[in-house]
Order: structure tokens, then C-alpha cells, then sequence
């Protein structure tokens, strides 16, 4: 065939041509099979399989058998895997064994793979969103990756609350960055047993999304220097409770050891009588000498015994005292190597950027809080204890203006009230909701600069816009089904949930591509119109003729397609090297 006959061959999966197109273009398919994996090649390298994994992800795929068993199976499409560089695709026995065959180490080193290939279009929009002096919006959260609650057969997995309820499986912790030209683009992903809760995480979140962007705010060192001095002078008065008890303890034990002495002293004095009453053979009489000696005597171990308590007592405050204050010490060590941190941070910080964290309430802890304030957020959350509610509902009385900032919403603000057990005054708000007949109130928590009491629905519309992540993990699940887990090796489901957020992220990188690439025409498909679920569950599943020749491909969607009639053009000649 010369370099000017076309080349034409049919699929089934025509988006997933394109994105073959734009992997290569990237680097992603290099970058993969540039992955050593300890595992034997038969007919097709492990590398392949993962990169079949992959488009089986970008392909929606609920279940890892569809690979060969769907109704158009991706294994015998060989348009798809020479646009993705490949002689041709395994089974999907033999990628559930590749994947199962998986170390942590081949894990992540794959998932650092993905990184690599997504660091420059990450960088691309930090870039911008410094040029237009906008402010980094990024969002925390933990879901759940629910399995059978009978299984046994999943690794680790331990119960834990997923899809409001206790259910067996997995939990991942993930960062989005809200982004100018994607609008959601996922930053980091990690994987926990199904027991392990928000309020643990929110460090884990803020670092991994610091490791992944390479940018951090000013730390507020001066927030933790007056934390510090707080806390100095909190330990006085037990530091002063301990010198009284330590006092207390040595004069109690001085006069249980003057008792001590007396009571010896007045058995030597009986010792000596009861002898010579003995000697002379005379009778103890009730008014008796003898009898006398007895009576102090005994009066003088009671004395003992009643002294042995009192030290007792003041030696088990003095301990507990000791404990606290060794307690409030570890505490100040750690605020203190804290600090040092901190101070570090900035130090090395070049070019420290504004950033603002939203969490939901399950990470609002005031550790949390105190921790996000220094790190140098602006911190939007809701209280994790309830109780905040009820106190902000107790300070409200009929009189207090309410304003309105939604259809059945309405919010009360106190700025920089200071709660207890909170280390920082925070800007507070209450809201009450009308859900029929049902009234229900919860809370907001604010630090930063945004002056956020002044405009109540601004700052109510600002935190329900964390529903970013919130639809980002709705789609991770019924686009691209994370909570259908494919493979029962926690390594290879750690891939999966990476594979999963790395596809949500590719697609939208894609549809700006393939939308550079066309020329303008009423035959030209308009991919910038299609949403992420209608290009993984429609147009990946379309038919289409691959035209290749020396000036590129081609993709001529079929007569029966959703896409009858259209068009899409792929840049490039010849398709990328098959691997061998």
C-alpha cells in the first residue's frame, strides 16, 4: 500500500481510537510499558495488560470480564489496540492474573506513572490560575468502596460506614483541584481499610495534595507561637498544683513516719510493762498501767493506718497530676517540633500561593481545624460534634435576624467566636432549613481572609460549591464504577482507584485535544459537546471506520451510530509502534 491509499479497518469503539491517539501523543503509553513489572511475557507483555486495565476503565467497563464476553468485546477490537500502541489484547483472564500478580512497589510505581503523564497538564492550570491571581480551590473527602458484606475474600477489607450505613470494604481518601478550564481535575488518591474515618485524614489529604501541586501557603507560624504561649500558661496552675502536692505528700509522709515512731515507742513501753506484770504476777486491770499502755498503743497504729491513707490519697493525686502534666508536656514538644516545621516550610517556601481547603463536617475536628489554620488554609468545614449546633442554637432568640440565603434556607453568623476546646476563633454560622414541615439546623465554620459574616449567602452558596467533589466521586462511581472492584489484590485495587480518577482526568484532556485538532464543518463532530458520560458510555461504544494515511486518521462514525454522519480527525501518520 502506498503512503497516498487509505487504510480502513472497522471498530466498535471509536472514542477509544481517539484516546488511543491522544495516549500516544502524551507519552502515557511509553510511560507504562516503560514500568518494569517482575511477571512473565507469554503472548502478550504485562505492560499490555495494564494498558488494557486502563481503556477498560475509560471504557466504563462494570465488570472485568466484559473485556472479552460484552457484546462488541474490547480484546477483539484490533483498531483499538494498535491506536494504543499494541499488537493486540489479552483475554481478560489474563489481565485479571497480571493484575492479581501485582506488588505494592509495581503498584505504585504505575500509579506514579499516571502522575507523571498528568503533571504537566496539572502544572498548566496552576500556572494559570497563578497568572490570573486566582486563589487554589481544592476539596477533601473520603468514600467508601463498599464489597459484600459476606465476602471473605478481599483483603484487609473491614467494615466501616460507606452509603450511610456499616458495609464491609474499602475507604479512599481523594483531593480535587477546582480548575478554570476542566472545571474538576483530580490531584491524589489513597487507599484505607473500610474502618478508618474522616477525622484521621485531614492531614493525610492537605499533604498529599501539597506533594502534588509542590505548592503551599504561608504557614502561620505566628498562630502557632500564640497557641504555644496559651498553652505554657495553661500547664502553670497544674506545674503549681503539682509543687503543692509534691509538698503535701512529703509532710504527710513526715507524719506518718512521726506515727511510726510513737507506735514503736509505745509497744516498747508496753513490751516492758506486760514483762514486768508477768515478773510480779499481777493482773491487768482495766484502769491499769498495763492497760493504759495498751490503749495508746493501739491508738498509735490506728494513727499509723490512718496516716498510710492520707499518703495514699495525696500520692494518687500527685500521680495524676504527674500524668497530666507529662501529658501537657508531649503536648508542648509536639506543638513545639510542630513550630519548627512550620518555620522550616517557610524557609524553604519560594513562592508560597493562597489556598483554600473545604471539608465536610466528618474532618471539622478542632485538632483538624487548628492544624489547617496553621498549615496557612482558608478553611471552610462544618463542626464535627453536634454539640456546636446546640450551643449556637441556645444564643439565639426570637429576636435575632435571620437571612435568608436560599429557597428553605436561612443563616445567623457570629464572627470570630471563640468555642470551646477551639485553639482559634472561628467565623461561625447556624443555618436552619424548612424540609416540609421539618425544621433542621447544622453549621458553618470559617478562617481566612474572605470576610464571610458580611455576606451570609455568598458564604452559603461558597461551601455547598464543594459539591464539585462531592459529583466527581458520583461520577468516579456511575461512569467509571470505582465501587465495582474488578480484581481481589489490594495492590491491583489501589490501581484501580487510581486508574479510575487518572481516566475522569484524561477524558477532559482529551475533549480539549481532539477539539484543537478539528476544523470547523457541519460534518465535524463537536466533541466539546459531549459530556464526560455520554463520550464513556455512548460514544466509546460506537461504530466507526478507522481511515488512516500519511497525513493522519480519520474516525467516520457508522450509519447506525448515535454520530451518523459525522466525523473526527486524529493527528498524526503512521500508529504508534506496536509493542512486541
Amino acid at each position: 500500500m502506498s503512503d497516498r491509499d487509505p487504510s480502513v479497518q472497522p471498530t466498535q469503539h471509536a472514542f477509544l481510537v481517539a484516546w488511543g491517539r491522544f495516549a500516544a501523543e502524551i507519552g502515557l503509553i511509553e510511560a507504562i510499558q516503560g514500568v518494569k513489572l517482575k511477571q512473565k511475557q507469554y503472548t502478550h507483555a504485562p505492560q499490555t495488560k495494564v494498558l488494557e486495565f486502563l481503556v477498560a476503565t475509560l471504557a466504563g467497563q462494570k465488570q472485568l470480564q466484559e473485556i472479552s464476553l460484552a457484546a462488541h468485546p474490547l480484546d477483539k477490537d484490533q483498531a483499538v489496540a494498535e491506536a494504543w500502541g499494541q499488537p493486540g489484547w489479552a483475554d481478560y483472564t489474563g489481565v485479571s492474573r497480571t493484575l492479581s500478580s501485582l506488588s505494592w512497589e509495581e503498584a505504585h510505581e504505575l500509579g506514579r506513572a499516571l502522575e507523571q503523564i498528568s503533571q504537566p497538564w496539572l502544572q498548566a492550570e496552576l500556572d494559570l490560575l497563578c497568572r490570573q491571581g486566582q486563589r487554589l480551590r481544592m476539596d477533601g473527602d473520603l468514600t467508601g468502596i463498599p464489597v459484600s458484606n459476606t465476602s471473605k475474600t478481599y483483603p484487609n477489607a473491614t467494615f466501616g460506614h460507606m452509603d450511610d450505613g456499616i458495609r464491609l470494604g474499602y475507604q479512599a481518601g481523594v483531593v480535587s483541584l477546582e480548575s478554570p478550564t476542566y472545571r474538576r481535575l483530580w490531584l491524589s488518591v489513597a487507599h484505607h481499610p473500610g474502618d478508618t474515618v474522616s477525622c484521621t485524614q485531614a492531614e493525610a489529604l492537605v499533604r498529599a495534595a501539597e506533594a502534588r501541586t509542590g505548592l503551599r501557603p504561608r504557614r502561620r507560624t505566628e498562630c502557632l507561637r500564640d497557641r504555644i504561649q496559651a498553652f505554657r500558661e495553661q500547664m502553670a496552675p497544674t506545674e503549681q498544683r503539682l509543687h503543692t502536692q509534691r509538698q503535701a505528700l512529703a509532710d504527710a509522709q513526715t507524719r506518718l513516719s512521726e506515727a511510726h515512731r510513737q507506735a514503736q515507742e509505745r509497744q516498747s513501753v508496753l513490751a516492758d510493762l506486760e514483762h514486768a506484770y508477768q515478773v510480779c504476777q499481777r493482773r491487768e486491770r482495766p484502769t491499769s498501767r498495763l492497760a493504759q499502755a495498751r490503749q495508746r498503743w493501739q491508738a498509735a497504729q490506728k494513727r499509723c493506718r490512718s496516716r498510710e491513707k492520707a499518703v495514699q490519697k495525696v500520692q494518687a493525686k500527685l500521680t495524676r497530676t504527674q500524668a497530666q502534666l507529662a501529658q501537657q508536656q508531649t503536648g508542648l514538644a509536639r506543638l513545639e517540633t510542630h513550630l519548627a516545621r512550620l518555620k522550616q516550610d517557610n524557609r524553604t517556601n519560594q513562592s508560597s500561593v493562597e489556598i483554600e481547603f473545604r471539608l465536610d463536617a466528618g474532618f471539622g475536628t478542632y485538632e483538624n481545624l487548628a492544624l489547617l489554620i496553621e498549615l496557612g488554609y482558608e478553611v471552610y468545614t462544618k463542626p464535627h460534634s453536634h454539640q456546636v449546633v446546640r450551643y449556637l442554637k441556645s444564643q439565639v432568640t426570637p429576636q435575632t435576624e435571620w437571612t435568608r440565603v436560599g429557597d428553605n434556607a436561612e443563616m445567623v453568623a457570629w464572627p470570630k467566636l471563640q468555642l470551646k476546646r477551639c485553639p482559634y476563633p472561628m467565623n461561625v454560622a447556624l443555618e436552619r432549613f424548612y424540609t416540609g414541615k421539618t425544621l433542621k439546623h447544622s453549621a458553618l465554620l470559617h478562617f481566612g481572609a474572605d470576610p464571610v459574616t458580611q455576606d451570609l449567602p455568598a458564604w452559603f452558596d461558597h461551601y455547598n460549591s464543594r459539591q464539585i467533589i462531592e459529583a466527581g466521586i458520583k461520577e468516579s462511581k456511575q461512569v467509571f464504577y470505582l465501587h465495582r472492584i474488578k480484581v481481589r489484590s489490594e495492590p491491583a485495587i489501589y490501581l484501580q482507584e487510581c486508574c479510575v480518577l487518572f481516566a475522569a482526568n484524561f477524558i477532559r484532556w482529551a475533549t480539549q485535544w481532539l477539539a484543537q485538532q478539528q476544523v470547523p464543518d457541519e460534518d465535524t463532530l463537536d466533541v466539546r459537546k459531549l459530556g464526560i458520560k455520554r463520550q464513556v458510555q455512548v460514544a466509546a461504544h460506537v461504530s466507526a471506520q478507522v481511515i488512516r494515511d500519511s497525513t493522519g486518521w480519520l474516525l467516520k462514525f457508522g450509519e447506525q451510530s448515535a454520530f451518523a454522519g459525522k466525523v473526527l480527525r486524529l493527528p498524526g501518520g503512521s500508529c504508534p509502534s506496536p509493542s512486541t
